[in-house]
């Protein structure tokens, strides 16, 4: 597939940056799945039984392993109670939790790293970390996305228990793809 071009070599810095975020993204998400869900489902299981038993809206598999997902991010859960919400990171209490932490930034990495290489970046070291950046294109929308479909609604009150979400557009969706996708581009100019 040929790429859109211009002489500064934006469109396709963009494009590929906008694939390698979603690719990233949906990765991620992928292996937290495989890995955790078997866990989170356990974990799960109490609540939901009580929440069936109450006519509530048992919590999904996919929407606790989206909490750890985001807690690798550090974007804690937000839980609403009657005296004010509170912030809960499932992910320390979960067994080598740790390790997702560290997953994040490394599949990060290595798409800013493929996008300076697929977009010729490696012009210089700043160069190649703006175009690893671009990773943020495709990895913003999804983190902002993930966070809203994540958050699980509380019967008829109209609270979610869910990613906070201005820390998950924020952190989650700017700072780490812009952060680690540039680690990742200036890497490989540095490499290459």
């Amino acid at each position: 597939m040929r790429m859109l071009s211009s002489e500064d070599g934006t469109y396709p810095m963009l494009g590929y940056g906008a694939l390698g975020g979603v690719a990233t993204y949906l990765l991620g998400f992928l292996v937290t799945y495989v890995w955790k869900a078997p866990a989170v489902a356990d974990a799960l299981r109490g609540v939901n039984l009580i929440a069936n038993f109450l006519g509530i809206d048992a919590v999904p598999t996919w929407r606790g392993v989206g909490w750890l997902f985001y807690n690798a991010h550090f974007v804690q859960t937000r839980v609403p109670g009657p005296g004010g919400p509170t912030f809960t990171d499932f992910l320390a209490r979960t067994e080598q939790g740790w390790l997702l932490t560290i997953l994040v930034p490394v599949l990060l990495i290595a798409a800013g790293a493929v996008v300076a290489h697929r977009t010729d970046g490696s012009e210089s070291i700043g160069r190649a970390a703006i175009h690893g950046g671009a990773v943020g294109v495709g990895y913003l929308p999804l983190a902002a996305a993930g966070a809203v479909l994540t958050a699980q609604p509380i019967a008829d009150t109209g609270a979610k228990i869910g990613p906070d979400l201005i820390p998950a557009v924020l952190l989650a969706g700017l700072a780490y793809p812009l952060l680690f996708g540039a680690i990742g581009g200036a890497l490989f100019a540095v490499i290459r």
